[in-house]
């Protein structure tokens, strides 16, 4: 078949409107399960510090003479933390043109950026604060870094091979041979946050070891619902011996890091919240800083663990 002789088609016209969606897709993923979870609280200073405290070992040997006189104590003074506040920032400039003119989609280009770029932040948030990054304390040409989760969490630690634990946040651990995560190393940090007095709630994951801990068997069965034609076989609650723990995947964190946490103990502590703010006008254009300075607060890191150096393939 072919077009009769001087037929007008669309690819002779001149002057057709586009086609273009009034929708912009986008699937760029926004949720931050750390800090949706940890408190909230307020820091007054660039260097944020608390206190931690604990109580003398159980005895089983507190027997006392009758009549006798009393033994004192020795009293142990608390333990100062501190971890130095971040600031993180997005910056938006749109042209007084761009502004101007009829866009598909949304119809202010400085509202739609500014909106994009809000979300932008808190995912580098996320990021930031579950790597291991040791706290840099800043100067005059040096940005002030907060010390991360996996410089924190170092006495219910489980490593592979040549791996070291990190300190206080101000030493980053050091990443050790990676092999596969078990249900058995799993166990162990749980039953080690559990003799620390920790009491975890959340076990968070990145995407693969999110699936290797959906294999983990423990003492149940898979089954099939026949009914609707469904294989169960993901696992959103861990029943561990020491409690139920909430199984969260983070986009964010690192993928070699399985962390098992008692969210009582994590607080974000901000100098300065979310806040956008006008940059100077210096020409036909707008300007929009979004910034936040905050710092983790690790309240105890004894509260929580880690298995670290996992198989990410």
């Amino acid at each position: 078949m072919a077009q009769p002789t001087n037929t007008f088609d669309t690819y002779d016209s001149v002057g057709e409107r586009e086609d273009l969606s009034d929708v912009i897709y986008n699937i760029s993923p926004t949720d931050t399960p750390f800090l949706s979870s940890a408190a909230k609280t307020s820091s007054s200073a660039v260097l944020h510090e608390w206190q931690t405290d604990a109580l003398a070992a159980a005895s089983t040997s507190n027997a006392v003479i009758e009549g006798d006189e009393a033994t004192l104590d020795a009293v142990t003074a608390t333990t100062r933390l501190s971890n130095s506040c971040q600031i993180m920032d997005k910056t938006v400039v749109i042209t007084g043109t761009q502004e101007a003119v009829d866009k598909a989609g949304r119809a202010s280009e400085l509202a739609y950026q500014i909106a994009k770029k809000a979300k932008e932040l808190k995912r580098d948030m996320e990021a930031q604060i579950t790597t291991n990054n040791a706290e840099v304390t800043g100067s005059a040409t040096a940005a002030r870094e907060m010390g991360s989760l996996g410089a924190w969490v170092a006495t219910n630690d489980v490593m592979g091979t040549s791996g070291t634990s990190g300190s206080v946040g101000n030493t980053a651990r050091t990443d050790g041979t990676q092999r596969a995560f078990t249900e058995s190393l799993l166990k162990s940090v749980i039953k080690s946050v559990w003799d620390e007095g920790g009491d975890p709630t959340m076990i968070m994951v990145g995407p693969f070891n999110k699936q290797k801990l959906s294999g983990f068997t423990g003492n149940s069965t898979r089954f099939d619902a026949g009914a609707d034609a469904t294989l169960y076989t993901s696992v959103d609650v861990y029943a561990s011996d020491f409690g139920q723990l909430q199984v969260v995947p983070n986009r964010f964190s690192r993928d070699r890091d399985a962390y098992v946490l008692d969210m009582n103990y994590w607080g974000i502590a901000f100098l300065r919240d979310f806040s956008m703010h006008e940059l100077s006008k210096t020409g036909d254009s707008e300007k929009r800083q979004l910034l936040v300075e905050a710092t983790l607060e690790s309240r105890n890191e004894a509260a929580s663990g880690l298995v670290a150096d996992l198989t990410t393939s």
